[in-house]
């Protein structure tokens, strides 16, 4: 199916930058650093908010509550690339980000250590039933009393998604003295002494406390309910740090108010609030030794730092010199930078001879190739041409004509 096609001649001389949801200082100083123009917005935008904002923005940088809808990237015909300043991209439209030539860039591992650290603190905090002590205290009342607290050494945590966070969790739980237990689709090799299982039947019946750490894939949606509450162990544990949307609340509520679950704790949630201060509605609250936080686990200044850097760096990478390295939709290259050349960078659909035509064109007008890399993902491929001296202008519209092309830019500094 041929794809809208987005062309542009050259690199803005000024990029300009549109940064939403209180993402990092340090994104907006790596931009400005190199002389980019940057708007910065608190919040989330809305669909319709993102259309009338984007008209000139060349680089967009997001969190987790804003939607990049095909709607909104069909009206961005200035956007080059998009930074999910978090582990998560659900929140956009990745088939059309590449389909409209736009990259998109991430960070899937500046906070796995903070996501972490949140979930050790909340399986301690949950066994020693914390949260309902500090709040007695708070209400005047003195209750000093072993009665529902335990230690979690010796206990079985079931860690449910084995990525990047479930595999450094199993290694900090371990460390601790907990036995850990593990399911994933995927074959992931296990660390130190943890356990795969086979199912996710299997891991319920045996984990004193169950952590959630799958991604937002859509057939995630509603995968933990009340089936699986009710093969949980009795008066177990569980925590869910992923994403709202894979588990039931009203089952989650239900089995807290039985007491077959004792206690769990919260960080994401079906529907959160858009902007700071705005109200949080949910079955969780008021319920005991329940541990809510308002999606916080990567909250931490030290991730949220080194998120800005890494993230704004790709961005930045990808606009001086065409690198998608680690981008989650388009095709990866690791670029060198650039000197005394003029670069090419073709986003085109992966069909045969693509290529061969682009040689073609630029062997007619006598441009001298001096390196060359071609790497493809799915439907489309990814060229990057380093072309000795100028480049004629007649050569970049035959590139730019080529039925194949989504997008075609000329990087020249």
């Amino acid at each position: 199916m041929r794809r809208s096609a987005v062309t542009e001649g050259t690199t803005p001389k000024q990029p300009t930058v549109l940064l939403l949801e209180n993402i990092h200082p340090r994104a907006k100083e790596h931009f400005e650093s190199l002389g980019y123009a940057v708007q910065t917005h608190p919040a989330s935008m809305s669909e319709d908010d993102l259309v009338a904002a984007l008209p000139g923005v060349n680089l967009l940088g997001i969190r987790s509550n804003t939607r990049i809808t095909p709607k909104v990237l069909e009206a961005a015909d200035d956007l080059v690339a998009v930074g999910a300043f978090c582990i998560g991209t659900n929140q956009i439209d990745l088939d059309s980000a590449a389909a409209h030539g736009v990259p998109v860039f991430n960070a899937p591992y500046s906070n796995t250590r903070s996501v972490v650290e949140l979930v050790i603190g909340e399986i301690i905090a949950l066994a020693r039933r914390l949260h309902e002590k500090s709040d007695n205290m708070h209400a005047g009342i003195w209750d000093k009393s072993a009665k529902g607290s335990h230690e979690v050494r010796g206990r079985t945590l079931g860690i449910v998604g084995y990525g990047n966070i479930g595999a450094q969790l199993s290694v900090l739980a371990e460390a601790m003295g907990m036995k850990v237990i593990f399911y994933d689709i995927g074959d992931k090799l296990a660390l130190g002494n943890a356990r795969r299982m086979e199912t996710l039947d299997e891991l319920l019946a045996e984990a004193e406390v169950v952590s959630l750490h799958v991604d937002g894939r859509p057939g995630n949606a509603g995968i933990f309910g009340a089936e699986q509450f009710a093969k949980m162990r009795p008066r177990s544990l569980f925590i869910n740090a992923s994403r709202g949307m894979v588990v039931d609340q009203l089952a989650l509520r239900e089995n807290i108010l039985s007491g077959h679950i004792a206690g769990a704790a919260i960080d994401v949630f079906p529907v959160e609030p858009k902007a700071q201060g705005d109200e949080f509605i949910s079955e969780l609250r008021g319920l005991p030794n329940v541990i809510l936080t308002p999606h916080v686990g990567g909250s931490t200044q030290e991730a949220q730092e080194d998120i800005g850097r890494f993230v704004s760096g790709k961005l930045s990478s990808y606009v001086e010199d065409g690198a998608t390295s680690l981008s989650v939709n388009f095709p990866a290259i690791a670029v060198t930078p650039r000197e005394k050349t003029v670069r090419i960078v073709h986003t085109h659909e992966n069909v045969p001879g693509v290529l061969a035509e682009i040689n073609r064109i630029l062997a007619s007008y006598d441009e001298n190739v001096e390196s060359q890399s071609l790497t493809t993902r799915g439907e489309y491929g990814y060229v990057v041409t380093d072309v000795a001296g100028s480049l004629d202008d007649e050569a970049i519209a035959q590139l730019r004509k080529m039925p194949q092309t989504i997008r075609l830019r000329v990087l020249d500094r």
